[in-house]
């Protein structure tokens, strides 16, 4: 383990680094400045990677040229009839209704909040453990608006529905995680880095399994937490570092 330990310790500083963000969907927020256009594009931008990045970052370069490249201020502040144009605006199964929603909410939202972090502390607990609870909550908050389209309610993961909340959970750490290489935004404080939950996508999955470091069979809410429990051991401070390790193995090195 000290050995894999240092493998994935090299790793990180290899993929964690500005070379990555121009493939990644992170780019996205990263065109932007404003706290409030970092976190809006942000969880969007994680909501709807799946798929190539490549196509990924182009349907996110789509969806917010049609607010003009302002977010925050379009949502405030926009008419209805502003809202004609995202209509014909799909990503695979995100589709027009879903886009609007998101819309909806967060008009309402930052209506009343400042930043929304606020949303995902309904949940917090401070433990290390609190995730479960943190996301769970933040799924009911999501949908708590009247009228909320139930069909939305399956781009929002949340681990009561044992999902491994891979979106989420990369949102979490763009948002959280700080240090000095420029990738990670860092702007969130209330919520710790120890906290956070490995986004278990496809390739993270697979590489995480060839290592040992995942041995359930399924790829669920306890396969993340099983994964990030073994990271813990690596650095229980920011376990979720190793992200870029095994992404990288992964998706560069086709581990």
């Amino acid at each position: 383990m000290k050995d894999l330990k240092g493998f994935l310790d090299e790793k990180v500083e290899e993929y964690n680094r500005p070379g990555f963000i121009t493939l990644d969907p992170i780019s996205i927020p990263h065109q932007f400045s404003k706290k409030e256009d970092i976190e809006i594009t942000g969880f969007i931008a994680a909501i709807l990677a799946w798929g190539q990045r490549k196509t990924i970052i182009n349907k996110c370069q789509e969806l917010f040229q049609l607010m003009d490249n302002d977010p925050h201020q379009f949502i405030i502040h926009h008419k209805e009839s502003d809202l004609r144009p995202f209509l014909s605006f799909k990503h695979r199964t995100f589709n027009d209704i879903d886009t609007l929603y998101f819309i909806h909410f967060f008009n309402w939202f930052y209506k009343k909040h400042t930043s929304l972090e606020e949303a995902f502390l309904i949940g917090q607990t401070g433990a290390q453990d609190s995730m479960f609870s943190i996301l769970e909550q933040f799924h009911e908050f999501f949908f708590s608006i009247p009228d909320a389209p139930n069909r939305t309610k399956k781009h929002i993961a949340t681990p009561k529905r044992k999902a491994a909340c891979k979106r989420i959970n990369m949102f979490l750490r763009w948002m959280v995680r700080s240090d000095d290489k420029g990738v990670d935004f860092g702007i969130w404080q209330k919520i710790k880095p120890s906290q956070l939950i490995c986004p278990c996508d496809l390739h993270v999955d697979r590489v995480g399994r060839k290592l040992g470091l995942i041995t359930r069979k399924q790829t669920d809410w306890q396969t993340a937490v099983e994964l990030t429990e073994k990271l813990r051991d690596f650095d229980p401070e920011d376990p979720v570092k190793y992200d870029f390790a095994l992404f990288g193995l992964g998706v560069e090195e086709k581990f």
